[in-house]
């Protein structure tokens, strides 16, 4: 009986083990599988986009790579997921702290992430971004 207990509790941790696993790599193939272009970038709930917006280098396609590495509109830098793929965090040079968001949808047909960013003001900014696959 000790046996079978034990054998039950491995064979238990394996198949937990593997469901993480396969949740895991679904995120990253649906992150990875599609250049991503901008549908809307909003500061504060307004369009950030334009010429003077605070997002409009994020403006184009956002391209991220199976090596945790991409491209964000004009930045390049890496990514990586975190806290069970809800958070992607977005490191470049270009940006003074790394951006990190919430995945708030992430489907084969949507990308939506969400974040608050310091300003200059103190306070933060909120900033939702939106993607659709070209």
């Amino acid at each position: 009986m000790k046996n079978l207990a034990l054998l039950l509790v491995v064979f238990g941790c394996i198949f937990i083990s593997t469901c993480t696993k396969d949740n895991q790599s679904e995120s990253l193939k649906l992150l990875t599988g599609s250049t991503w272009i901008s549908d809307s970038l909003l500061a504060n709930g307004a369009d950030a986009s334009g010429p003077d917006g605070m997002l409009k280098n994020f403006k184009g396609e956002a391209k991220f790579n199976a090596d945790l590495t991409g491209n964000f509109g004009i930045y390049k830098g890496t990514w990586k997921f975190a806290y069970n793929d809800t958070q992607i965090i977005i490191t470049t040079d270009s940006l003074p702290i790394p951006l990190i968001t919430k995945v708030a949808e992430l489907t084969k047909s949507s990308l939506k992430i969400t974040t608050s960013y310091p300003n200059l003001s103190g306070v933060p900014t909120n900033i939702r971004m939106t993607f659709k696959p070209k």
